[in-house]
């Protein structure tokens, strides 16, 4: 997963939250990265044809953006399945936000058949608490 689907999911978890555009402060707040940086890849992701940008309304995925923002949702939860629940890694969230970046299509598919994905991945991932649903640890909402 690359920097672009990393933003593709954070989009797409904002839409789902705020049930509309995604705010382009919301998503730099997100990502931890600043204002600016968050435009600047908006921008990128409107010229490839993944997203949507209304000026003072948000951010929107078209429908070939959603389905990148939910490939890289399912990696994202077959990477912090395997940390929190086959190697049982205390701060699986902070691993997990780091290894979805290098880890490549081939390693999480590998990771699947370790963790026996459940089939309705990626909607088995809830925004509110920034992890899948099929952890077998208490997960909280993150601080902010």
């Amino acid at each position: 997963m690359n920097t672009a689907d990393q933003y593709l999911k954070a989009i797409y978890l904002l839409q789902e939250m705020e049930d509309g555009p995604a705010a382009t402060g919301a998503l730099a707040d997100m990502l931890d990265v600043s204002p600016a940086s968050a435009n600047e890849m908006i921008g990128k992701l409107e010229d490839r044809g993944f997203a949507e940008h209304e000026k003072y309304k948000g951010v929107t995925l078209t429908d070939e953006g959603i389905m990148r923002a939910r490939d890289a949702i399912q990696t994202y939860c077959i990477i912090e399945r395997f940390l929190a629940n086959v190697l049982e890694v205390d701060d699986f969230r902070g691993e997990a936000r780091e290894l979805e970046a290098v880890i490549d299509d081939t390693v999480a598919e590998r990771l699947d058949t370790i963790i026996d994905r459940n089939p309705n991945c990626p909607d088995c991932f809830d925004a509110e608490t920034d992890a899948c649903r099929e952890l077998e640890v208490e997960c909280e909402k993150p601080a902010n």
